[in-house]
């Protein structure tokens, strides 16, 4: 009996571990990107880069309830890596873990050998820098959006590469994966995982494009009208009315597909459940890095539609962050030095109801910026 006894245990604790396999660590539960703190920044100057976002702001994001920042790192600015040393030391003092994300906006990885060298020799000076930083709090991110269309298998290849680059410097880091297609959950579905299991696995998610970023890979379009568009689409003939006031033939087409597609809370929910279904099969843990709807979208169908993203993924373990504290698809701040206070209904929206206590001032009022 007893021996029986030791095997219950044991096949219990082999069930807990597994199960805490599949969970994101609890450091990657609710966060945000900073997009252009190492992105596209206002100014490289070293000195500059330390100030663009300070304490003030992030302990609001502590506060609020974020766990963690995603930071976006552009390759050409490595060259100021003791600031970006410093921004990562000060996020981690104010209790926020960070996801440090490789981007690579002018590399073209598909077809050319020295950018694909390039990538790996970003991360030898990359990891080092990271090493002097806990472990449990610090994620580097291979890739930010690889997309390999024609070609999943080569992405497959250098993504292990690069996965053995990082992991000789940081052997202890739980280190951020993605597949093909802009890291969708398409591309997700189609990655072989890695024998390496201390590895969490992202995806992006704006979809519907169309509703999200107001169709804006198809230029030309009235964004007024796109701003429109209801969600959920409970009613397939009131959504065609709105897509009928359009100025133009191309709008009033795209907005038609877009209330033919029935977008609402179930089908979001099952893109979640897609990835999430991947992820239980291949046992382990599934980050949603990057989800974000344009501030110009009326406020029903943006907050609702961040709602029924961010319930799904919570519903399924899934960490999330939002894209981004700096940007038009997210809280549409523009640091250094703007005093607005978070937007309560986007927090509300995230299921974090506390807000700033930060004093309201005149530039309280609403930006109105293209995605």
């Amino acid at each position: 009996m007893r021996r029986i006894g030791y095997r219950l245990l044991a096949a219990s604790l082999a069930l807990m571990l597994l199960a805490a396999a599949d969970q994101p660590p609890a450091a990657l539960r609710r966060g945000i990107n900073v997009t252009h703190w190492f992105r596209f920044p206002p100014s490289r100057d070293p000195a500059a880069l330390r100030a663009y976002l300070g304490d003030a702001e992030l302990e609001e994001l502590a506060r609020a309830g974020f766990t963690f920042i995603r930071l976006p790192v552009q390759h050409d600015t490595l060259a100021a890596s003791d600031a970006l040393a410093d921004a990562v030391a000060r996020v981690q003092r104010h209790g926020l873990a960070v996801v440090v994300a490789l981007f690579a906006d002018d590399w073209h990885l598909e077809t050319s050998a020295a950018d694909r060298a390039a990538l790996l020799a970003a991360w030898r000076v990359l990891a080092p820098l990271l090493r002097r930083f806990d472990p449990a709090a610090t994620f580097p991110e291979v890739l930010n959006e690889p997309v390999f269309a024609d070609h999943p298998d080569a992405w497959f290849g250098l993504q292990h590469q690069a996965l053995a680059t990082i992991r000789a410097a940081l052997p202890d880091n739980t280190i951020v994966l993605s597949g093909t297609d802009w890291g969708s959950v398409s591309g997700l579905r189609s990655l072989p995982s890695e024998a390496d299991r201390n590895v969490i696995y992202s995806i992006h998610l704006y979809e519907p494009a169309e509703l999200t970023a107001l169709g804006a890979y198809r230029p030309g379009l009235d964004a007024g009208s796109m701003a429109r568009l209801p969600f959920p689409v409970a009613d397939q003939a009131s959504c065609r009315a709105t897509a009928d006031s359009a100025p133009d033939a191309p709008t009033a087409d795209l907005m038609r597909f877009y209330c033919a597609q029935r977008w609402d809370v179930p089908k979001v929910a099952a893109r979640v459940a897609a990835a999430a279904s991947w992820a239980r099969d291949h046992h382990v843990a599934l980050l949603a890095g990057e989800f974000g709807a344009s501030q110009r979208l009326n406020e029903a169908a943006r907050l609702g539609w961040l709602t029924a993203v961010r319930q799904a993924c919570e519903r399924h373990g899934v960490g999330w962050a939002l894209w981004g504290y700096d940007d038009s698809m997210g809280l549409a701040l523009h640091p250094p030095g703007d005093r607005r206070r978070i937007d309560p209904g986007v927090l509300k929206a995230l299921g974090m109801m506390r807000s700033s206590n930060r004093e309201a001032s005149p530039r309280d009022a609403p930006v109105d910026a293209a995605p």
